[in-house]
């Protein structure tokens, strides 16, 4: 990940170019998935969609359905791609972390008045319990489509019950996507976070803004060019002692965790 502030613009860098790409591919091809799947259905003839100029295609099960299958093909790629170069590269800063959701209800109490947000690193607690739901929901999606399209082209006669099952729960959580997909969208339209709006076209966010709500991840960010500015022994040195830093407040706060228990 490329982040970095950018003083003389007044910004600062949340997203890379492979990350931008990343998040465009998987929610365009995510959105032709749910419009495809709606359209195999008969909801187009049933509503006159199939009248519109333009559109008498929606109303065909295998247009949609070799629709699906193109888009689907794109959307493993990206959700294996995102896996493998983030694994790789040990970017762990989405992943869920203990108390994040005692902090998430913290900080929706704070959109009412009650209480003041924390100060945060670069991703709100709620967003790191929504990644690991949406990545849930998106492994089941893939796992039950492999199935679905498995048992289509290679094994009509697959056992029924299997197939019924992968068919029932690709349905299920092709609704708890749109769900989640519609929540993504809501959440980034409300106030406080209407300003990392921006990031998801440019890949930046106002440093102003970044100062206030994410101190943390400016804090580390600046820490990091510090270091990278000074000669060669001195930033091992700060390097040594800011890895021991973490590492001493890492067993403080174990410590604390084991008095609490």
């Amino acid at each position: 990940m490329a982040d970095r502030i950018i003083e003389e613009k007044g910004v600062v860098i949340r997203h890379g170019v492979i990350e931008l790409l990343e998040h465009w591919f998987l929610a365009i091809s995510g959105i032709v998935l749910i419009v495809s799947g709606l359209f195999q259905m008969p909801l187009p003839r049933r509503y006159y969609i199939t009248d519109i100029p333009g559109m008498a295609w929606s109303g065909d099960f295998m247009i949609n359905l070799e629709i699906h299958y193109i888009a689907s093909i794109v959307f493993i790629a990206v959700s294996f791609f995102h896996i493998i170069y983030h694994g790789m590269l040990r970017h762990n800063a989405m992943l869920p972390k203990k108390g994040d959701m005692k902090e998430s209800i913290d900080v929706i109490k704070t959109f009412f008045g009650k209480g003041e947000e924390p100060p945060f690193h670069k991703y709100l607690p709620e967003q790191r319990i929504a990644y690991m739901g949406m990545a849930v929901i998106i492994a089941v999606l893939i796992i039950s489509g492999i199935v679905m399209t498995y048992k289509n082209i290679y094994d009509p006669q697959m056992t029924f019950a299997f197939v019924s099952w992968a068919t029932w729960l690709h349905n299920i959580f092709a609704v708890l996507f749109i769900l989640a997909f519609i929540a993504h969208v809501a959440a980034i339209l409300l106030k406080p976070n209407l300003p990392m709006l921006r990031g998801i076209f440019s890949g930046s966010v106002k440093l102003d803004y970044a100062e206030k709500r994410h101190c943390l991840w400016i804090d580390e960010i600046r820490g990091v060019e510090e270091i990278k500015e000074m000669p060669p022994e001195e930033a091992y040195v700060a390097t040594e002692a800011s890895d021991e830093t973490i590492n001493d407040s890492e067993a403080i706060t174990s410590e604390e965790e084991k008095k609490t228990v």
